[in-house]
């Protein structure tokens, strides 16, 4: 929940207008919410306490903040409106399943996933700092946006693939 309350802090920025301020205490919360993104599961499965609800739940605040961190790359300049695929490509791929039965199936625990979304988050995250601009924030933002989308790629096959 603290993470979700970070993920919050961060999209109040929404909206706001970007000064150095502002993106250094974006970055300050966003790598909070990494911090204790490594924390929540690591102390869930050291307390018994892991359940298939609580890694949902931290898989979508996971996209959300990825979502709300590419939105802020965008409105601060940082990189184009393309940016916000980032975080529409979890929500596509939730949609694709209402759309084809066969994408709601299982997936794999994924060190790929996990790591890939670490990433995501952490370039963006980066992105966001004021010591970084155009055009090392476009870079970093279309790297880090090419690993996510290989990532759902490799899942999307996996689905359709017959078992």
């Amino acid at each position: 929940m603290i993470r979700a309350l970070l993920v919050a802090l961060v999209a109040g920025f929404i909206g706001e207008t970007a000064t150095p301020s502002a993106g250094v205490l974006v970055v300050t919360l966003g790598l909070g919410a990494v911090a204790l993104d490594g924390v929540d599961g690591w102390l869930a499965r050291r307390t018994r306490m892991a359940s298939a609800f609580g890694a949902r739940f931290d898989m979508e605040i996971d996209a959300l903040l990825v979502q709300v961190l590419a939105i802020l790359a965008w409105q601060h300049g940082k990189a184009g409106a393309w940016v916000l695929t980032s975080g529409l490509l979890r929500y596509g791929f939730v949609a694709a399943g209402w759309a084809w039965p066969w994408m709601q199936a299982p997936l794999p625990r994924s060190v790929r996933r996990k790591a890939i979304c670490v990433v995501q988050i952490v370039a963006l995250v980066v992105v966001l700092s004021p010591l970084v601009t155009p055009p090392l924030s476009i870079w970093i933002a279309a790297l880090a946006l090419i690993a996510l989308t290989y990532s759902f790629l490799v899942d999307t096959v996996w689905l359709w693939t017959p078992r």
